[in-house]
């Protein structure tokens, strides 16, 4: 049934028949799949062996995390005995999108705190704190927006004379230094699998412990997901994830760089894979750009061009343009997850990368940093119009937006939406993905920052270079300091599209920042900019 949480269907078709079967055959004959399976780390060559190395663990996490069920389940029935039932997680990349979409996928409700815009952290430190549990996850324990929610609930939770250790779960690296931190200050910790990338986690205590306290069923997750590994490590031309994998990964080679993901689950599926797809293969120059669109009928905005492959969830029906080759996978969320792991890694060994390493995710971090210590200046904007600054063009706000797309490579390129505002507030400004993909006949994106920065912001830099950008920032409603820390949220974020803004034209990708004073109103503009 489309649509149906549990029966996600897979659909994919590219015209090239003979090379993508004779590829196909290579795989099987390869083993790739059972060499997966088996963690064999020298599948993606000798530069890659070493990271891969410490990374394959996700292969066969439905059966090592069985054991952390159980724990989860008895925290879980102790918070709610508390009257602990609204569960926030404070956490971003792939420590936030799996739990998002199993919580959404099980329909059970999980408020997640990805953001460093200071009106959505606020609007989350109010709601329902009395009945509040945090669940602060961060990989490596020193990613900065999540220290900094972290420190903003301690002080709401002490203002509140609530004593946090009571309220807030962290779940990180072992001996981390949030690990180090938390442990000698007393909170409850739960370690997940160090040789687990953070966007393959969606199987251990990253994506398990927010997903079970808020009530998701983990364990029937892991149950489907362990059902699908006889078939998703096979080395047979019916294993979907092959299949997957090797049509990616030879359309790669023929410039097909654009996967365009029609998303009808509306449970963020489309958004998880999206970071998975874009981290993972955005290297080196080269790479597959996720596009997620609504349904398969948005093709109509973003039409399977000569370079884009559509993916149908929820449904298999691909439009009649889409002829050629074609397979599915009909089965429940942990199954999916599984399938897609292995797909992308197949892809990246097709394409010459490592899909287990992230080297431009840390760029754009370190710029922010910077900026935020003073060891660099913010850019003074080019002109305003219409309360909205304009910082990488000269003239007018509307010759400054067509300047922008003219860029557009109209056989490879595409537009990136890049809006760093409250993604809750103002969640239906992302229609104007659609808007623009009509407009331009080509693929658009629209990533929430500073969300997208630990998603699609690795093959934006790292990845096929072919897009031009649109940064859209603005003043909030009302700043808000971050606890123990010399800069605020607002400051924060704004350092953070500024880093990337400026590691982008380091790369010569073409960018446009927008800054609205008045946000509703700028939205409204720049709507009307792009139609």
């Amino acid at each position: 049934m489309a649509g149906d949480p549990q029966s996600i269907e897979i659909a994919y078709s590219v015209p090239s028949q003979s090379e993508l079967d004779d590829a196909l055959q290579q795989a099987i004959d390869d083993r790739v799949a059972s060499r997966i399976a088996a963690r064999d780390s020298t599948l993606w060559g000798p530069d890659a062996e070493s990271e891969a190395s410490i990374r394959l663990s996700w292969t066969h996490l439905p059966e090592s995390s069985r054991p952390l069920v159980a724990e989860i389940l008895t925290l879980r029935d102790e918070l709610l005995a508390q009257g602990l039932d609204h569960v926030v997680l404070c956490g971003m990349g792939g420590s936030s999108l799996a739990p998002e979409v199993i919580c959404h996928t099980a329909g059970v409700e999980l408020t997640v705190l990805d953001s460093s815009q200071p009106d959505m952290v606020r609007s989350t430190l109010d709601d329902r704190l009395e009945r509040t549990v945090v669940v602060v996850s961060s990989k490596s324990g020193g990613t900065v927006e999540t220290d900094s929610q972290r420190r903003a609930y301690e002080k709401a939770f002490t203002d509140a004379e609530i004593d946090p250790l009571t309220r807030i779960i962290v779940v990180t690296d072992p001996d981390s230094p949030l690990d180090q931190e938390a442990t000698q200050a007393g909170y409850r910790v739960f370690r997940a699998d160090p040789h687990v990338g953070g966007r393959y986690s969606a199987m251990t205590a990253f994506g398990l412990v927010p997903s079970g306290l808020a009530g998701a069923d983990i364990n029937g997750l892991l149950a489907s997901a362990a059902d699908a590994e006889a078939l998703l490590y096979s080395d047979d031309a019916a294993n979907p994830a092959l299949q997957l994998g090797v049509l990616m990964g030879v359309a790669n080679t023929h410039q097909v760089d654009k996967l365009v993901i029609a998303d009808q689950t509306q449970h963020g599926v489309g958004d998880w894979i999206e970071q998975l797809v874009a981290e993972s293969t955005g290297k080196k120059g080269r790479g597959v750009l996720p596009v997620v669109v609504p349904s398969a009928h948005a093709v109509n905005f973003d039409p399977s061009t000569a370079d884009s492959i559509l993916v149908s969830l929820g449904t298999t029906d691909v439009p009649p343009a889409q002829s050629g080759y074609a397979a599915g996978l009909t089965g429940p969320l942990g199954a999916q997850m599984l399938l897609w792991e292995i797909a992308v890694s197949i892809a990246g060994r097709l394409i010459g990368i490592d899909p287990f390493d992230q080297p431009d995710v840390e760029s754009a971090k370190q710029a922010a940093r910077e900026l935020l210590n003073g060891g660099g200046s913010v850019p003074s904007a080019d002109f305003t119009e219409d309360d909205i600054d304009v910082y990488g063009a000269g003239g007018t706000l509307a010759n400054a937006v067509r300047t922008l797309l003219d860029q557009i490579d109209l056989d490879h390129g595409y537009l990136a939406i890049q809006v760093y505002l409250d993604r809750i507030d103002h969640a239906d400004f992302a229609g104007v993905r659609e808007i623009a993909a009509t407009r331009l006949n080509r693929p658009v994106t629209f990533g929430w920052g500073p969300r997208f920065l630990h998603s699609t912001g690795q093959y934006h830099k790292g990845g096929t270079p072919n897009g031009v950008f649109l940064q859209v920032t603005g003043t909030p409603l009302d700043d808000l300091p971050v606890p123990g820390r010399e800069f605020t949220f607002g400051s924060f974020i704004d350092s953070q599209a500024a880093g990337d803004a400026a590691v982008l034209q380091e790369h010569g990708r073409p960018v446009l920042r927008l800054h609205l004073h008045d946000i509703p109103a700028g939205l409204a503009t720049i709507r009307s900019l792009l139609a």
